[in-house]
């Protein structure tokens, strides 16, 4: 058995054990569903990498690099203390 092999059942069982933690599935539900878990977690991750990538293009090529960090920063600990406090934004 090579350490790729090793590895890749590492990685899905690890996945597979962490969705049972987190879910009220069962392990052999999700041991039936791991293809679609480890292409879901794929998809999630190769968006966070995409959106990673474009964010920091966006942040070199602007003038004020730190002025859009501290405001994005700003913004979500504006939200987390909202939702931390329970105030209910209002909706269309």
């Amino acid at each position: 058995m090579s350490v790729r092999y090793l590895a890749a059942s590492v990685a899905v069982t690890t996945i597979v054990v962490v969705t049972v933690w987190v879910t009220d599935l069962s392990f052999q539900r999700a041991i039936l569903l791991a293809p679609v878990l480890v292409i879901g977690l794929a998809a999630a991750a190769g968006l966070v990498v995409f959106w990673g990538r474009v964010g920091w293009e966006s942040l070199s090529r602007t003038r004020r690099p730190r002025l859009v960090i501290a405001g994005s920063v700003a913004f979500v600990a504006l939200l987390v203390v909202l939702t931390l406090l329970g105030v209910k934004l209002p909706h269309e």
